[in-house]
């Protein structure tokens, strides 16, 4: 018997062969209190979306178990996020659940987004260990007033050493409109761009994962032209949502009848390339997750749509507007 205990033991610390990550867009995660430090707070009580705490738990409980199913009940590596509100929210997810047991920590910093929704980096202090992290402002030099979310940046050793850049990104919206917002997006690319470029000029071979919701398809000019992330194995970036061939569903978000791949994970070359002593991917281990609790019926458009948690200022109680996104990574 202690045998068997001793060998369960053993397996149980072994370091394993893969490890997954990920990307969600959580859909206005708000806590149910007054903000006094904003404006805006309509996802309380008294709110226009009438935001309780049992409406909060509601969500809170309908995510962990979405993690839970896609992670197949195991400890997600990272985990990219976006609109969360503060710590207070992504401890009662990550801290005051079942996903508790994985040792979950995160990355929090308050942004500048007018209602208060920022990204976040939640990753397994048993697969990685921060060095360091920043946030990076949204500056636009033609716009200057224009307010958008910062872009978070986290550097990671794993369990072999191996160091892993991590950008969670959340571009400026098409709510304006397309024309009316392309330079905004254009932007959040070259600030992206230009600290990767910062980490490659020091080390040519540097490990690097961008994902987010980048409010745009792959193919739009912000993110295969001025990112630079191709799909054809050319350059230093690859985009591996930017291929609808390899996917497994139509899109990570719906509008009207139409699904497109807003949320993506992009890789450094040096991801790409297969060494068993190190982490690398292969292209194709990229899954847009969707579980039947994260769909319902459209009878409006026909076939599925997001169960989302409010539609305009009807409340659903549902689970986000996007579908997440997941790549796993190997040695």
């Amino acid at each position: 018997m202690r045998f068997v205990i001793l060998l369960t033991m053993l397996l149980l610390t072994q370091p394993p062969d893969s490890v997954l990550v990920a990307f969600w867009n959580m859909e206005n995660f708000f806590d149910p209190f007054v903000d006094s430090t904003l404006t805006y707070n309509e996802f309380t009580e008294k709110g226009s979306q009438k935001w309780t705490m049992q409406r909060f738990y509601q969500k809170r409980n309908n995510i962990y178990k979405a993690i839970l199913a896609f992670s197949h009940n195991q400890a997600i590596g990272i985990l990219g996020v976006c609109e969360v509100e503060n710590e207070f929210v992504l401890n009662a997810l990550f801290g005051l659940t079942p996903l508790k047991r994985f040792k979950y920590r995160w990355i929090h910093y308050d942004g500048p987004d007018r209602r208060g929704i920022d990204p976040a980096i939640v990753y397994s202090l048993d697969r990685f260990q921060l060095l360091y992290s920043e946030a990076f402002p949204y500056r636009n030099p033609d716009n200057p007033n224009m307010v958008s979310r910062d872009i978070l940046y986290a550097k990671f050793f794993d369990y072999r050493q191996d160091t892993l850049h991590c950008f969670v990104n959340h571009w400026p919206s098409k709510y304006r409109g397309e024309l009316e917002t392309v330079d905004a997006r254009n932007c959040a690319a070259t600030i992206v761009r230009h600290k990767v470029d910062s980490i490659v000029t020091i080390n040519p071979q540097a490990k690097i994962l961008i994902m987010g919701d980048f409010n745009d398809t792959p193919d739009a000019p912000c993110l295969s032209q001025v990112l630079c992330a191709n799909t054809n194995g050319e350059g230093l970036l690859c985009n591996l949502f930017a291929n609808a061939k390899t996917l497994d569903f139509k899109g990570t978000l719906k509008y009207q009848e139409s699904w497109m791949v807003f949320d993506q994970i992009i890789v450094s070359k040096p991801l790409l390339k297969a060494d068993s002593a190190t982490l690398h991917c292969n292209p194709n281990d990229v899954h847009i997750v969707h579980e039947d609790m994260l769909l319902t019926d459209d009878p409006s458009y026909h076939g599925q749509k997001l169960n989302r948690t409010y539609v305009g200022p009807k409340y659903y109680g549902g689970f986000s507007d996007h579908l997440p996104v997941t790549l796993l990574l190997r040695y």
